[in-house]
């Protein structure tokens, strides 16, 4: 492909520097995979030596350390206390009992249930008091699994908290060493809310986002690699156990073998499921940025009466709950509403149109019946954003743009909308990627109909309308339940989500030249 310098590209006319753009970024995949790649082995070499000189720190403290230090590998915070460090030392201390409490009388029993997620699964036993069978409920897959994820976050804690305890044991040795006093009780406490006061006000939102957010995360993507569903609950029914990759197989797969009965693979239908969620998302982003824009405009233009009436009356779409505005919506646009009741009265159509079940052209009209619908959703919040940022704009752009006889378009195009776009890059990209996981929209108008002949038979029975997270719900709340699936979908979702979120986010001005609006 051939280069151009920087005079012979402004001289290129429009159209040649858009598909040269083009050219160039896929010109440039093979260079930019050649540096991830190298990014990643450079990430991975740090990591390993990262570990190896903590073994090595390690292995020096333990042979160079005194006797309170070497006894403080066996029991956390003896060379605290012995060097007079009270405090500091019996927390470590408090720590390890605990620690080692909880793995005789909990941890090794969930440890040791783990590889298997349970051993004996509910079972029918004669009970001669009532002289009848009864069920009798033993492991629990379920608490295993979720317990055992619970313990092994807990060894690691501990892990963490042992090398501290070996690192201030070092700490203090060379302190000493220098002929300077350990810190006090007292000091430590000072410290807590002086110069360390961020790591005390950090402590305890790291501690939320590690047990209400990491560990169900893990726990999650650990179902994926079960046979978690509606009949192997894991108590009630019977235990599940680890598959292995087997549902990502089947997910993957292009086989219809395993698709449920239905016509088109899973791997085909996650694809088409995909694809109809970035077409949505791209759209129901992108339609309610331009033209809430556009309506901020015509209201904020000289000359418009009346603004505080027509920014009220958009407005209340927001105040109104989606709940009860989207499910009025679709009963409007039902076969017997009111819309398909005031095309018959103009007698522009005789017979009802099938706003949400026509599959003509993989349910073309209720795709794009959801889309304009979203728009009237989306174009308050767009307009009430879009009003903030138009009025910081300089006027003396603007003057200075009729000055030089620039038209209205030129100057929206040169002036407005790069501004709008740099300042509101990164809600694009969380509006993009939330559309994706827009569930009441879709759930509320359409609940995914109408339904995929081809995919019926796959989990969740697929319809036209139905994003990968509609889809998700749908396999979780169906008769089999298949939280597994389920999972593998999250999964996925969240690999497709973070490329795009990635890509986009190294792309965008707002990261790349924020020098240029200052």
């Amino acid at each position: 492909m051939k280069k151009y310098s920087d005079l012979e590209y402004l001289k290129l006319p429009k159209w040649k520097r858009f598909f040269y753009k083009i050219a160039s970024f896929f010109a440039s995949i093979p260079t930019k995979l050649k540096n991830l790649i190298f990014k990643i082995g450079r990430f991975f070499k740090a990591v390993f030596l990262g570990i190896a000189g903590e073994f090595k720190d390690v292995f020096t403290t333990f042979v160079k350390g005194d006797w309170k230090t070497k006894i403080s590998y066996f029991v956390m915070g003896f060379g605290c206390i012995a060097r007079g460090q009270i405090m500091r030392g019996l927390l470590f201390l408090l720590f390890e009992c605990v620690f080692i409490v909880y793995m005789i009388f909990w941890g090794g029993y969930w440890l040791s249930m783990l590889p298997s997620l349970g051993k004996v699964g509910p079972k029918e036993v004669y009970d001669p008091i009532y002289d009848t069978y009864i069920t009798e409920y033993n492991d629990n897959s379920f608490k295993i699994l979720l317990y055992g994820v619970l313990t092994l976050f807990f060894i690691i804690a501990f892990i963490y908290t042992w090398r501290v305890n070996v690192r201030q044991n070092k700490v203090a040795e060379e302190i000493i060493r220098s002929g300077k006093k350990l810190k006090s009780a007292k000091q430590d406490l000072r410290s807590m809310v002086d110069d360390q006061f961020h790591k005390t006000l950090l402590a305890l939102p790291m501690l939320g986002i590690i047990v209400f957010t990491v560990m169900p995360i893990v726990f999650m993507i650990l179902v994926a690699f079960t046979n978690y569903d509606g009949s192997h609950d894991g108590f009630n029914n019977n235990l599940f156990t680890w598959v292995g990759l087997d549902n990502f197989n089947t997910m993957l797969s292009w086989s219809t073998s395993g698709s449920g009965g239905s016509t088109q693979s899973y791997a085909a239908t996650f694809g088409e499921v995909l694809a109809w969620t970035l077409i949505w998302a791209f759209f129901a982003t992108f339609t309610n940025y331009f033209l809430g824009m556009f309506v901020a405009m015509m209201i904020n233009k000289k000359g418009i009466r009346l603004k505080k009436v027509w920014r009220t009356i958009l407005v209340l779409t927001i105040a109104i709950p989606q709940f009860i505005s989207l499910l009025y919506v679709s009963k409007m646009f039902a076969k017997n509403g009111i819309v398909n009741g005031f095309l018959k009265d103009l007698g522009w159509i005789k017979e009802s149109i099938d706003f949400w079940g026509s599959t003509k052209l993989n349910g073309l009209l209720p795709r794009i019946t959801v889309i304009i619908i979203n728009i009237w959703i989306g174009i308050p919040y767009l307009m009430l954003i879009a009003t903030g940022i138009l009025m910081n704009i300089p006027a003396d752009l603007y003057e200075s743009a009729k000055i030089d006889g620039a038209s209205p378009w030129k100057q929206y195009t040169k002036i407005t909308l790069p501004y709008m776009l740099f300042i509101t890059g990164p809600y694009l990209l969380t509006s993009f990627i939330g559309n994706m996981n827009n569930f009441n929209v879709i759930y509320l108008l359409t609940g995914g109909a109408p339904t995929n002949p081809a995919a019926s038979g796959a989990a969740g029975s697929v319809g036209y309308t139905d994003l990968l997270i509609t889809w998700l719900f749908k396999i979780t709340t169906g008769a089999e339940s298949q939280y597994y699936f389920a999972s593998v979908i999250g999964i996925l979702v969240f690999a497709v989500v973070a490329v795009i979120s990635l890509i986009v986010y190294s792309l965008m001005p707002s990261t790349r030249n924020e020098e240029d609006f200052q």
